[in-house]
């Protein structure tokens, strides 16, 4: 299996329904609420989930390197469809351990090669992320995918915000509300 590449950036969304009329505004395609469950494990480097889509049912293993770094970010991810996610979970578990579960509600819009999540993190609020998808095998980006990401950002006023360096699971750990309610069991 070849490795993707995709450039991304998150950051928190005060208004997600001004951000979901800006992505229409843009053209961007409405595809739709998406349930999904992910299941960090502790890996040594890089990270390590499964993600379930909690409405269709489907689930996939995913693999991603990404630097911790504030704005856009470039990240190298590997994803297998899984048909026995409650048995990989189990396993995964019981030899890596789990280092946190992420539930959200994300709202999907396509914008040409980039993926526009609107989501609602629970324990943590709402965000904007963008993954645009790189064509190249070798990660490298053209000038036109450039472009639609940087369209989308200039759209939804995401250089105006501050973005996100982590990962959800890592702003759930550093979040002191998300520490309180934390199971005993993670």
């Amino acid at each position: 299996m070849r490795a993707r590449v995709n450039l991304e950036v998150k950051a928190v969304d005060p208004d997600p329904e001004a951000t979901a009329q800006a992505c229409l505004e843009l053209g961007a395609a409405d595809a739709g609420l998406l349930r999904q469950r992910d299941t960090y494990f502790a890996v040594r480097s890089g990270r390590l989930k499964l993600r379930e889509d909690l409405g269709e049912g489907a689930a996939e293993l995913i693999y991603y390197e990404r630097p911790s770094v504030s704005g856009v970010r470039r990240s190298t991810y590997r994803r297998i469809p899984l048909t026995a996610p409650a048995e990989v979970r189990e396993v995964l578990s019981a030899a890596l351990g789990v280092r946190g579960v992420v539930e959200k509600t994300r709202r999907l819009f396509l914008f040409e090669n980039v993926r526009i999540h609107l989501d609602e993190v629970a324990r943590l609020g709402t965000f904007v992320e963008l993954e645009a998808v790189l064509a190249s095998p070798a990660g490298t980006e053209s000038r036109e995918e450039r472009a639609a990401l940087s369209r989308v950002v200039e759209a939804l006023r995401i250089h105006e915000r501050e973005t996100a360096a982590g990962s959800y699971v890592d702003l759930l750990a550093q979040s002191p509300s998300a520490q309180e309610n934390r199971p005993a069991s993670l």
